[in-house]
């Protein structure tokens, strides 16, 4: 199985278009299936410029000719849960007389890349309480379901948000602001009204007017006000996507200019302290002494590192199709989460929610994006009351850097003292970064030194500086995947300068509780991670010495990194109805960003209910379904899980205790996890992982090839095989793209990012990932959820573009510490050592 719900070198039944798997022979992109949108790179563009989910052409079906639940073929050999009714699989999908183990995986299988139970890890983390456990689920979860929508993508039979052909669809433009700070003057809207098929041009003089927004960045054509470069300042809306585009260009904005800053300096002036964050997480802290313990230390490391602005770029832009009948707004959109669209939509039009349906079935991706409304949302819902008719707005790609949010640039300094013996007596890690003058958005890169290593003194710090940028926002693991490059590679600088192992000074300095909180782990395997790791990557066989292996012209490294990511739910609601033809229907109103969520939660479902998988069906991306959280802090499976749990196994207690038959509506029980899902736990609770890389540096062009990635984790209980090692080689090649390739230059003069589009943001291509490996140990953690998951979503980025850079060291000797690691800069060090 590849991780697509297809067969390796299986054809898709009459579309003809064969599967390849993602790793053997060019390795992953972005783009694929692996990066959390289920869709291809380079796949063909419709009407509204989104992708089409057919790797080579659209093939012309109709949604009527797939069965609605699991996506197959009418007709087809199935029996609804992706596999042939042939094939010789129980349920579970492994075939019949395979030696699984409870989990629904092969226990010979401890070597596959698929991630079964490895011989010799623990089964069970060591809990330092057993009190009130989280009740579990049975043996029934784990099993490599494929996803059930996967024939609907690669056919171009699911409806993305601009793929709604409403009758009288118009389509909108906006216009960016073209000054880095300032006021609209005028807007001269004539010449582009005068264009054949032009319904309107909004302003900021005459767009409808909305309630104040909670987030300032939907306060779209309120204000004559530009905050920065790039900020809409009109709305072009016409016949059609081409005829939108030509009015918008047409329109001839005046302005007057102000003065912009958009220059992150760590001695800015304006910059501050924030004493809490808005994730509810302080800005500071301090434990004990650590200025002096540090000037104390036997071996000291004090170093700078940088990582630039970083942009999300999912292969579908952001856009929405909205609609007005009288009334009652209904907008198909790509978001991460349909219950808060229709919450800020409602706040905004002052409109109560019911009026509003809020429709998501399929997102083409979003990396934290889409986690919350954009203004194309807003926009389109604008367009659409003005005009009278259905909007489709499209974000083009050039302007999602300065729309959608991006990670914001973080610059670190790092101290970690030590006793001879690898110790740590002090941490130090001190994060400079901005935000935006219009909403205050923080990085939070310093926290992952709070959890990692055991130290009496310990500062983790933040300092923001606000400029005339856009707005930054979340992008897969934030904090963590930034201010983890940093740390590890500090760690692997102390470990070179106690000409120590990197897995060894790790191991030694495991705390056996959190260093912020004090509270204990409800399971931490850490440890296992980086040991089952370095086993399967012979690190024992690795010369430490710097520039010790060679080919010809290239030189060769290996590197370690640990990874982690805070365990995070939240109450969800949930229904479980159970059918007189003996199926089963869950809804709930999660969003599937590409991650398999419906077939998790369907498994999740089959497990409570006791039931053959092929008997659930699962409805979700809708608003008139139950609420739910947004799909975001790798918390979606976790939130929503755990609500679909309380329901099934409320309904089977019902059906247990009825009698005679079912009703013709059925039986239908529903659960909501407030005050479970958002207490307070005693336990500090994350996922842990280590990453290994093997590169190649070549001393003529300065080009990193990365020849080998691995990834251990022990990230709880493993849902689904398949979309799990989906998801962690997903966020292991954006990590990847994150060391080698992705990078954004802020042009002070112009007060914009350089690199707006795929030609010049450069995100890794298959061939850019020749071997990529994740894998997983058993981790039964009874302090979770009912499931005993762990989200898996971003914790793969986290530490990979450490162990990619402290490989390149290991290579070449030289420390480079700003990202990425372009060739440029390879060279550049290279020829300075000469």
């Amino acid at each position: 199985m590849d991780g697509s719900g297809l067969w390796q070198g299986e054809t898709v039944a009459g579309g003809g278009l064969p599967r390849e798997d993602p790793v053997a022979g060019g390795g992953l992109s972005r783009g694929d299936l692996m990066d959390g949108s289920g869709l291809w790179q380079g796949e063909t563009v419709a009407g509204g410029g989104l992708p089409q989910e057919d790797s080579v052409t659209r093939i012309g079906l109709s949604q009527e000719e797939l069965v609605s639940r699991g996506g197959l073929w009418r007709g087809d050999s199935t029996d609804g849960s992706g596999l042939p009714r042939g094939d010789s699989t129980v349920g579970s999908g492994l075939p019949r007389g395979d030696s699984t183990a409870g989990g629904g995986l092969p226990t010979e299988a401890a070597t596959t890349r698929s991630g079964p139970p490895r011989e010799g890890t623990p089964a069970r983390a060591a809990n330092p309480q057993q009190d009130d456990p989280v009740p579990r689920t049975g043996a029934a979860l784990g099993a490599p379901v494929g996803r059930r929508e996967g024939l609907q993508k690669v056919t171009g039979a699911a409806r993305y948000a601009a793929e709604y052909p409403l009758p009288g669809r118009a389509h909108a433009w906006p216009v960016p602001a073209a000054v880095a700070r300032g006021r609209v003057r005028a807007v001269d809207t004539a010449a582009a009204l005068a264009l054949p098929g032009v319904l309107a041009v909004l302003t900021p003089d005459d767009a409808p007017r909305l309630a104040a927004p909670d987030d300032a960045t939907l306060a779209v054509l309120q204000s004559p006000d530009v905050p920065h470069r790039g900020w809409c300042v009109a709305l072009a809306v016409a016949d059609t996507p081409e005829a939108a585009r030509a009015a918008a260009r047409a329109v001839r904005v005046t302005y007057d200019t102000e003065a912009h800053d958009v220059e992150l300096r760590p001695d800015h002036p304006d910059a501050y302290e924030p004493e809490e964050t808005d994730f509810g997480v302080p800005g500071q802290v301090e434990h004990g002494d650590p200025e002096a313990a540090f000037a104390a230390a036997d071996v000291r490391v004090d170093v700078d590192y940088r990582v630039p602005p970083l942009h999300n770029h999912p292969m579908e832009p952001h856009a929405t199709t909205a609609d007005w009948d009288g009334d009652r707004l209904t907008v198909y959109t790509s978001s991460q989460g349909g219950t808060t669209v229709r919450t800020v939509l409602a706040e905004l039009f002052e409109l109560p929610e019911d009026r509003i349906t809020v429709v998501a079935e399929h997102v083409g991706g979003g990396f934290g994006a889409k986690g919350t409304p954009r203004p194309d949302l807003v926009l389109a819902a604008m367009a659409a009351r003005r005009t009278g008719r259905p909007v489709t707005l499209a974000h083009p790609r050039r302007q999602l850097p300065t729309t959608v949010g991006h990670r914001a640039p973080t610059r670190h300094r790092l101290r970690l003292g030590a006793r001879a013996d690898g110790r740590l007596t002090a941490l130090l890690h001190e994060v400079t970064t901005y935000t935006s003058r219009v909403r205050d958005f923080v990085e939070l890169a310093g926290v992952p030194a709070r959890v990692m290593y055991a130290t009496e003194h310990l500062r983790s710090t933040h300092r923001v500086v606000p400029l005339d940028v856009p707005g930054p926002s979340w992008m897969r693991a934030p904090g963590e995947a930034p201010g983890m490059y940093a740390l590890e590679s500090a760690v692997d600088e102390l470990a070179h300068a106690l000409a120590m192992d990197p897995v060894e000074l790790r191991i030694r300095n495991e705390p056996d509780r959190e260093p912020d909180s004090g509270k204990p782990f409800s399971s931490r395997n850490l440890v296992a991670c980086l040991r089952e790791g370095a086993r399967r990557f012979d690190w024992d066989r690795r010369d430490p010495l710097p520039c010790s292996r060679a080919e010809g012209p290239l030189l060769l490294g290996t590197g370690v990194a640990a990874a982690t990511y805070p365990v995070q739910v939240s109450p969800s609601t949930a229904t479980a109805q159970a059918l007189p033809d003996g199926t089963f229907v869950v809804r709930v109103n999660a969003a599937d960003i590409g991650t398999g969520a419906r077939t998790v939660l369907a498994q999740i479902a089959a497990d409570a209910l006791a039931v053959p998988l092929d008997r659930v069906r699962t409805e979700v991306g809708r608003s008139d379904l139950p609420p739910a959280p947004l799909a975001g802090g790798s918390s979606g499976t976790a939130s929503w899980g755990w609500a679909v749990h309380e329901a099934c196994t409320g309904l089977a207690a019902r059906l247990a205790a009825h009698t005679g038959p079912l009703p013709a509506e059925g039986l239908t029980v529903r659960a909501d996890t407030t005050g479970e899902a958002d207490t307070d736990s005693p336990y500090a609770r994350y996922a842990f992982g280590a990453h290994f890389a093997e590169v190649a540096v070549d001393t003529v062009t300065g080009e990193t090839r990365v020849r080998r990635l691995l990834g251990v984790y022990a990230a709880g209980r493993i849902l689904n095989a398949r979309t799990a090692r989906s998801q962690f080689v997903g966020g292991m090649t954006m990590g990847l793209g994150m060391a080698l390739t992705e990078g954004s230059t802020m042009d002070l003069p112009f007060g914009d990012f350089t690199e707006t589009d795929l030609a010049s943001y450069h995100v890794p291509a298959h061939a850019d990932v020749p071997d990529i490996e994740a894998d997983w140990i058993q981790e039964d953690d009874p302090h979770l959820n009912p499931m005993g998951s762990k989200g898996i979503g971003e914790i793969g980025i986290v530490g990979t573009a450490a162990a990619i850079g402290n490989a390149v060291h290991h290579a070449t000797g030289i420390r480079f510490r700003e990202l990425p690691l372009t060739p440029d800069r390879i060279l550049g060090g290279l020829l300075s050592e000469r």
